[in-house]
């Protein structure tokens, strides 16, 4: 009687002395997969550091394919390789390639995926965009300086017609983002948070932000500048994107037209666009 079941005796009874104890190293991997899964990259990076196992665990394809915006094959031969060549690479690479920002056209943009949610931002800088007598230096001045990624800021000294216009085409995954143009009130300086102030004529008529979508959304907003101790973020509107697989296009702009006063003192540096659930802080 009772046989296959411990006795008494055996509760509680030490360990045998050649018996190991168990340890986070012993579960199974497909358990520690499926655990993993359900955290943020970020996360699942630093669990994938505690011994061997759970870094074999975090390499799992599944749990990255759910990670990847569903367009990333596109993505990946767009940013990464040649058409095919991402083939062998497990889904985990390809989230850290595309999370590596990567120019384009000819240097003027960035684009790089966002390490927590997956969604993808992009720059694009002053040096691709059509500004009224940005190549004169009676009105614009190009200065090196490390605020800014591209390392190149164009600062406007003065000038009656203030006109920005710039364009950009992208498989973006399907989502709400929002788009802000980066710029800030004084020349700034070699040091980097430094501004000498030599500002005038942004508090006397709004500027005028606008963007169209070849989906057709549009957005137009319209603020005064009036702030010259730090980057501003303007938030020019929001747009929704429904097809990853079909490139879009996105017109926008800045202006300010009025011919009654001149306008000076102001530092451009890139639009802006990301899934507006994201902070912009930098």
């Amino acid at each position: 009687m009772g046989s296959g079941f411990s006795t008494s005796n055996d509760v509680g009874s030490p360990r045998s002395s050649n018996q190991q104890p168990t340890g986070l190293g012993d579960l199974p991997e497909n358990c520690v997969a499926i655990v993993l899964s359900y955290l943020d990259p970020p996360d699942i990076c630093n669990l994938a550091r505690i011994n061997r196992s759970f870094h074999r665990a975090s390499s799992a394809d599944f749990i990255w394919e759910l990670k990847l915006p569903e367009n990333h094959r596109i993505l990946a031969e767009k940013l990464m390789f040649y058409k095919g060549s991402y083939e062998p690479l497990g889904k985990n690479d390809i989230y850290a390639g595309l999370c590596s920002p990567v120019r384009f056209s000819g240097g003027t943009k960035e684009v790089w995926m966002e390490k927590e949610g997956g969604g993808i931002c992009m720059l694009a800088s002053w040096k691709g965009m059509k500004i009224t007598g940005i190549d004169d230096r009676r009105y614009w001045s190009h200065i090196p300086s490390l605020q800014s990624r591209f390392h190149t800021i164009a600062y406007l000294h003065q000038i009656w017609w203030f006109e920005v216009e710039g364009d950009l085409e992208f498989e973006f995954p399907a989502g709400r983002y929002s788009l802000f143009f980066r710029l800030k009130l004084g020349r700034p300086s070699k040091a980097r948070y430094k501004t000498t102030q030599q500002v005038y004529g942004w508090n006397i008529k709004p500027v005028r932000f606008q963007f169209s979508v070849s989906n057709g959304e549009r957005a137009t907003s319209q603020r005064f500048l009036n702030d010259s101790n730090k980057w501003q973020h303007c938030h020019v509107g929001d747009f929704v994107i429904k097809d990853s697989y079909k490139p879009t296009k996105i017109n926008f702009s800045m202006t300010q037209i009025d011919c009654t006063h001149q306008k000076g003192g102001l530092a451009l540096d890139s639009v802006f666009i990301c899934p507006n659930k994201l902070d912009v802080v930098w």
